[in-house]
């Protein structure tokens, strides 16, 4: 299976701020900006009028515009980006360094009260990835951490340990192409 997913528009308001399922609005001129950028890629490769978004609006929205140009879009909770329970629409600078500390030296299993830990997330991932093994191409749009979590899945990469192990994120409305080959894949998870 091919996974074509971009990342969504930059939120309004997101600086400074901790924010995973946090629904925060992006503006409508970046929203269809970035489904005019995904209009012109499936039709330049044509790819099928078909994409997948997270319940969040950021995700969500980039869908119904596409929608209006024709597109099928389904909506998928698995594709919402992480849960960071309590610390969700708080400034990263009031979120208790010791949180924090206890979070790094745990990166993997360390979820914030009410929150996911990166190995939830991870399960979560590909669960959704392996109910889509058919060699159909897939489009979405999703979440930084959603899709670096995917590109490890890929790159048959364990769930990291350590906080320096996370990859940088992907850049706003940017194209992630992974070729993936689930079935391989199925002992990724364990935790090294």
């Amino acid at each position: 299976m091919t996974l074509y997913i971009w990342r969504h528009p930059k939120p309004l308001a997101a600086a400074g701020i901790c924010f995973g399922q946090t629904d925060m609005a992006v503006d409508k001129r970046k929203l269809k900006r970035l489904a005019n950028q995904i209009q012109r890629y499936v039709r330049l490769h044509q790819l099928p009028k078909a994409i997948w978004v997270s319940p969040l609006q950021r995700s969500l929205k980039v869908g119904q515009l596409l929608a209006q140009q024709g597109f099928e879009y389904h909506v998928a909770t698995e594709l919402i980006e992480i849960d960071f329970g309590i610390w969700e629409n708080r400034s990263w600078e009031k979120i208790p360094k010791k949180e924090i500390d206890e979070w790094c030296d745990n990166f993997a299993s360390f979820a914030p009260n009410n929150g996911e830990s990166l190995q939830q997330f991870f399960i979560r991932i590909q669960g959704w990835l392996s109910a889509h093994v058919d060699n159909k191409p897939i489009l979405a749009v999703g979440h930084a951490g959603w899709i670096n979590a995917a590109k490890m899945i890929d790159a048959e990469q364990a769930v990291p340990q350590v906080a320096a192990d996370w990859p940088r994120s992907v850049a706003y409305n940017q194209l992630t192409i992974l070729n993936l080959n689930l079935q391989s894949k199925l002992s990724l998870l364990s935790v090294k």
